[in-house]
């Protein structure tokens, strides 16, 4: 072929593509969320002056764009296989790191937001008549640490909760320490960010162990897989589709076991486990039917204490745990419940408080840790 015929070759290919990608585009209708990166998908902006004039609307026209475009699932997958090829062990702050493990890189936090979260704790404790725990719980990223790629940057998370454990007025739990003493067991997901059933029985007896309480010990043989097919937020964040899945493991049966939900500030009936999740791409939502503002489990165990749980998304997989030692457990998401604690507390006899965290959300700002002190 001719020079001259083979560039006219390829500008009419390269045409066709472009021309192809816009009118796929365009003709398929927009979706609204993507279940293989687990997030909402930006949608047509607004047009207005203002939005005009400040620059919002192109922003938020190439947001849409990005998330719109035919094929985004194969692009996204496209450029992290790129990324690897290039060498990079990285992608959207996600490494790849050793044992078919992603880890999330962790930014170092500003010592003011520091110090504004670990206040509201201290609020805490002064506003309640019961005792009060504290626990931050270290990522991936801190314990299994050797299989980051080399020289890969990222907070020094024991240097952090060390901080704060000193900063603040409460009884401190030392899940690092439970956790670091594991770390070749598979206490995380390697494509999510959580921890599994199993890292989270080491939080519950690192637990138990600081409020003077006895854990129950594992019964390995109660072990239950549920899930062979799970790929979690990583998976989703870092476009990275080369890796076997995760699998998904029970330890605790739900007989015995009373749960009420309220998702919307009234009361509905809930589960300790909810199966038709496991159908879905969030599959961790399998426990508890993921994040509500507030969850109340009641347990056979009528003489044994009541327990507050400030808490993330890291106790809906501790809370079956939790049904061994307590009468009641109280699961307050403060993102999502700006109820008084102090109020809640005093309404529902509680007799202890718990205030466990993941490194990620409890140094994040506006993680309205502040209902603490009210």
């Amino acid at each position: 072929m001719k020079p001259h015929k083979y560039n006219l070759f390829l500008t009419v290919l390269f045409c066709l593509f472009i021309g192809g990608m816009l009118v796929g585009s365009l003709v398929l209708p927009d979706r609204t969320f993507s279940p293989v990166e687990n997030r909402n998908l930006a949608q047509a902006p607004s047009f207005s002056w203002e939005s005009v004039t400040s620059g919002e609307f192109m922003a938020d026209a190439e947001d849409y764009v990005n998330d719109q475009i035919l094929g985004r699932d194969f692009w996204v997958a496209l450029k992290a296989w790129s990324e690897r090829l290039s060498g990079k062990q990285e992608n959207n702050g996600v490494y790849f790191a050793k044992e078919n493990t992603l880890i999330s890189r962790l930014e170092t936090p500003d010592q003011e937001t520091l110090d504004t979260n670990a206040g509201y704790v201290n609020a805490l404790v002064d506003n309640v008549d019961v005792p009060v725990y504290f626990g931050v719980i270290p990522s991936s990223a801190a314990i299994w640490s050797d299989r980051l790629p080399a020289g890969a940057p990222t907070a020094d998370e024991k240097a952090i909760i060390d901080g704060l454990y000193d900063t603040v007025q409460t009884h401190v739990v030392d899940l690092y320490g439970a956790l670091e003493a594991h770390k070749g067991e598979e206490l995380y997901y390697r494509t999510d960010h959580h921890w599994t059933s199993l890292g989270a029985y080491y939080g519950y007896a690192a637990l138990m162990d600081t409020m003077g309480l006895e854990a129950v010990p594992l019964d390995e043989s109660g072990k239950v897989t549920v899930s062979e097919d799970f790929y979690g937020t990583l998976y989703s964040t870092s476009g990275v589709r080369w890796l076997p899945p995760d699998h998904i493991d029970r330890y605790i049966s739900d007989r015995g076991v009373t749960v009420t939900a309220y998702p919307n500030g009234a009361p509905e009936p809930g589960s300790l486990y909810v199966d038709s999740f496991l159908s879905q791409k969030d599959q961790y939502s399998s426990f508890l039917g993921g994040n509500k503002p507030l969850c109340v489990i009641e347990t056979e165990h009528t003489e044994a204490p009541k327990v507050l749980l400030i808490r993330d998304s890291y106790s809906d997989s501790l809370a079956p745990f939790l049904t061994q030692s307590f009468s009641e457990i109280h699961l307050f998401d403060p993102r999502y419940n700006l109820t008084s604690v102090k109020d809640y507390v005093e309404q529902n006899a509680i007799d202890a408080v718990v205030v466990l965290y993941s490194i990620s959300n409890f140094t994040a700002q506006g993680s309205n840790l502040f209902v603490l002190g009210r």
